[in-house]
């Protein structure tokens, strides 16, 4: 198997092993995040019933005008829109969905963004 591959695979099961714990609910939806190489996108989504409550992305037009990339100050900076948008959506508290990733650089200060915009992890 190419490293490539194996390295997809690898991610893949730590994404599985997280989505086995992470689990969200109308009252306490999961917060999804996801960075690629150009773009952060995160989501509050309710599992129980299949609905996205709440979502934001660095493609959208208002944001693209900001050009927030996915580093350390653009993960904050979109971490305390993401924030705002939650609150304005009336969730308080939400579970939170690293993805793939680990709990460091950038995904940690967007994560202490969205906190410091008051929401409950």
């Amino acid at each position: 198997m190419n490293k490539t591959l194996k390295k997809i695979e690898l991610a893949q099961k730590r994404h599985w092993r997280l989505r086995k714990k992470v689990v969200g609910t109308a009252e306490r939806p999961r917060l999804s995040v996801k960075f690629s190489n150009l773009h952060i996108y995160a989501q509050a989504i309710d599992d129980a019933a299949g609905k996205t409550l709440a979502s934001a992305a660095t493609t959208q037009k208002d944001l693209r005008a900001q050009k927030v990339r996915p580093n350390k100050e653009g993960a904050e900076a979109f971490g305390k829109l993401v924030g705002e948008k939650i609150k304005a959506a009336g969730i308080q508290k939400v579970v939170f969905d690293r993805g793939t990733r680990q709990y460091h650089g950038t995904v940690k200060t967007f994560a202490d963004a969205v906190r410091a915009a008051g929401v409950e992890f």
